[in-house]
């Protein structure tokens, strides 16, 4: 995912993307449909972790089923994803994990992206180790005695260190930085995607393998695969703030932040039903989950696991349509 959230400023990511994320460069190239004058169209970016998936799934679910428009959906990383709100490119973003310095320049400065509200998940990024191996080894839970375990913790691509795997080279993330402030000895390892990290993941815990891994939540894997966090020195504002000013002095944990939506700002005057719609859009961490892991482990498409979680769930999405 994560994901994607940015320590100083960016998840988490998150991660990312996460998820969590990578494709289309959209400040080169956008749907033919986004912004057609008079057409009954919405456009929606989707990051590749598939908590993004899912919501986009839903949204474009009940778009085009309750509301009668034509959606499209163009896959875009976070930052781009931003510039191509702020172009009209898109009309909606429905995950962030947190951009200070995007939020500053399209929503406050220039005011071409308006903040749509919560999600209603709060996103978190973090260092987690399999329930199996924290039971064995609590004392692991502790950064502090991270390099104790650093010799059972590596791999063939760790060169000789403890492995911390992450995902997407393009999430957000700190580790580099935190292995090297913590002085770990540990060695940054990407599985190329949030796909990849999970299969690998699944690997180790099938064969009750120990691991270390850059993970974030809300993710159906949990439900899999239990993980529990490893307490890094605590997040703070002062610590964000010598992030931002430079990434490679980042020495505390990844903040817990509420994801939220933004959309183009024109899109909010003129999009009609479609701009409420995703104004109210708002579910829980446990929907979210439901919808992502029938994407991703139950191999259903998207558009077919939209629309048994809105079967299952009327009382949720009406709210959404008033």
């Amino acid at each position: 995912m994560k994901r994607k959230i940015v320590v100083a400023a960016g998840a988490v990511a998150l991660l990312a993307t996460a998820t969590g994320c990578g494709a289309a460069d959209m400040t080169k190239q956008s749907s033919p449909y986004a912004n057609a004058a008079g057409a009954k169209t919405v456009t929606l970016s989707v990051q590749s972790w598939v908590g993004a998936r899912a919501n986009t799934a839903v949204a474009q679910y009940l778009l085009e089923k309750e509301l009668g428009y034509r959606v499209d959906t163009v896959q875009v990383d976070e930052v781009p994803a931003w510039d191509a709100l702020s172009q009209g490119r898109v009309d909606a973003l429905m995950e962030d994990w947190g951009h200070p310095d995007q939020e500053k320049r399209y929503v406050e400065d220039k005011r071409t992206v308006t903040d749509a509200g919560d999600l209603g998940v709060t996103g978190h990024i973090g260092w987690w180790v399999p329930k199996y191996f924290a039971d064995a080894h609590p004392d692991v839970l502790d950064w502090k005695n991270l390099n104790k375990y650093a010799s059972q913790l590596k791999t063939p691509e760790s060169g000789g260190k403890g492995q911390l795997l992450d995902g997407s080279p393009s999430y957000v993330t700190n580790d580099k930085a935190l292995v090297k402030n913590l002085k770990l000895d540990y060695q940054v390892v990407f599985a190329g995607s949030e796909a990849a990290q999970i299969t690998q993941l699944k690997q180790f815990a099938k064969e009750k393998r120990p691991f270390l891994t850059y993970w974030y939540e809300p993710q159906w894997l949990f439900n899999e695969v239990p993980m529990v966090e490893v307490k890094l020195p605590e997040y703070t504002d002062a610590c964000a703030e010598k992030g931002t000013k430079d990434p490679s002095t980042v020495d505390c944990a990844y903040p817990t932040t509420p994801l939220k939506k933004y959309l183009n700002t024109e899109f909010t005057k003129k999009g009609g039903k479609a701009a409420r719609f995703l104004k109210k859009f708002h579910w829980t961490k446990a929907d979210q989950n439901e919808v992502a892991q029938m994407i991703a482990e139950d191999k259903l498409a998207p558009e077919e696991a939209a629309k048994r979680w809105v079967r299952a769930h009327p009382q949720v999405w009406k709210e959404w349509l008033k």
